[in-house]
């Protein structure tokens, strides 16, 4: 079997921005073939959730079954229960199956600030978080699920801590509720073969078009554990397209927008080492000439630092820069990006192949490695993310000759 099966147990939301939906989105993205529990019915857009309609516990339990007697299940994320006595049904289920990877997003209330779950399911997730391989609340959710303040950093620590080690499931505290311009999500493990705490820090996006965030992740998560990347791996590589589809959102709606799962591509590599091209570098000898013909044949630019380097955005992601000659020897640079850029490297070592650099860190923030072809064409190996095609000095979304 060579695409995960997930099977996400969640509501569906009419507005397409979280729930189902996104978890389809984002399933689908990832190289993953979604299967769907329906737990509730919601009749909601970008600014309200206006009816909530839970799906009878035994149609839910037969969409399960109806799964899992057929197709069979990689990895299985859960959202929106729907009712106390679906959460109970749920756990009775999942206490029966084999070892699953299982990522419990303990969904409470939506961006709209409507409440998707009432007390006594919320008081069913003890179960779903016992089970669970991991569990993603974000502040108001872990001051729920805790039952203390958590207003501190360190309040919050010791919250999640104290709830990992109660229950026996790794906690991913979300932090895109706090406040400043940094967002950090913790981890706070229970496998003794990783850190009991691990830490992930990016700058936080400025906007509104994040609804769906908690869905998107916590599918991601489960989709890239039934790829057999380890938890951190995992939660680090749903971060990065969690972003990304942040950054392509397309601005429908007037309240909190969906997100563009959609348009993700070329930017998170399915493999673990098998490289994936999706950036060249040219030389030029006439920078002003090179960056008006790639702009002539369509490309977007969304890097320029005149007069020595440039990069161009095609439709489908990849990307093409221009570089002063005498930068790269004046010959074109292939970039293919990596999975796991060390593990790349490591496996063409014991292949034979010789690297002339890295992997190492560079300042434009990718992490490269670069060795040469029979014919002593440049080749880089590189991993780079939002860097790619997102960088801090990306342009502004204008003309560059307006």
């Amino acid at each position: 079997m060579t695409v995960p099966r997930i099977l996400i147990i969640a509501g569906s939301d009419s507005g397409g921005g979280a729930g189902i939906q996104a978890d389809i989105k984002t399933a689908t993205m990832l190289g993953g073939h979604a299967m769907t529990a329906i737990t509730a019915i919601t009749a909601q857009n970008t600014r309200a959730v206006t009816h909530v309609h839970a799906v009878p516990t035994d149609i839910v339990m037969a969409q399960i079954d109806a799964v899992l007697d057929d197709i069979g299940v990689d990895a299985i994320k859960i959202g929106m229960i729907g009712s106390f006595r679906t959460a109970n049904a749920l756990a009775d289920r999942l206490e029966t199956l084999p070892d699953l990877p299982i990522v419990f997003d303990p969904v409470m209330v939506a961006s709209s600030g409507a409440a998707l779950a009432d007390d006594a399911a919320i008081a069913a997730f003890e179960r779903l978080i016992r089970v669970a391989s991991l569990t993603t609340p974000n502040l108001p959710e872990l001051a729920a699920l805790s039952g203390q303040k958590t207003a501190s950093a360190t309040a919050r620590s010791k919250a999640a801590r104290a709830l990992a080690d109660q229950l026996g499931c790794p906690i991913l505290v979300k932090g895109g509720h706090g406040t400043g311009d940094t967002v950090t999500d913790r981890l706070f493990g229970t496998n003794p073969d990783h850190p009991p705490e691990i830490a992930w820090e990016d700058p936080r996006i400025d906007t509104d078009q994040n609804h769906g965030t908690g869905c998107t992740l916590s599918t991601a998560i489960a989709t890239e554990l039934a790829g057999d990347w380890t938890l951190p791996e995992a939660i680090g590589r749903a971060r990065a397209f969690v972003r990304l589809a942040m950054r392509e959102a397309p601005g429908i709606g007037t309240g909190h927008g969906p997100m563009g799962q959609q348009a993700v591509r070329l930017d998170l590599n399915q493999t673990r080492w098998a490289p994936m091209l999706n950036q060249v570098t040219v030389p030029t000898s006439d920078f002003a000439a090179s960056e008006h013909f790639y702009r002539l044949l369509g490309l977007k630019q969304i890097v320029r630092s005149s007069p020595r380097y440039a990069r161009f955005e095609s439709e489908g992601g990849a990307t093409l820069s221009i570089e002063a000659a005498q930068e790269i020897d004046g010959k074109p640079v292939v970039y293919l990006e990596c999975g796991d850029l060390d593990v790349t490297v490591e496996t063409l070592k014991l292949l034979g192949l010789k690297f002339a650099s890295g992997p190492r860190d560079e300042k434009w923030g990718w992490r490269e490695a670069r060795l040469s072809d029979p014919c002593g064409n440049m080749v880089c190996l590189y991993q780079a993310g939002e860097m790619r095609r997102y960088p801090p000095w990306r342009l502004p979304e204008k003309d560059p000759d307006a």
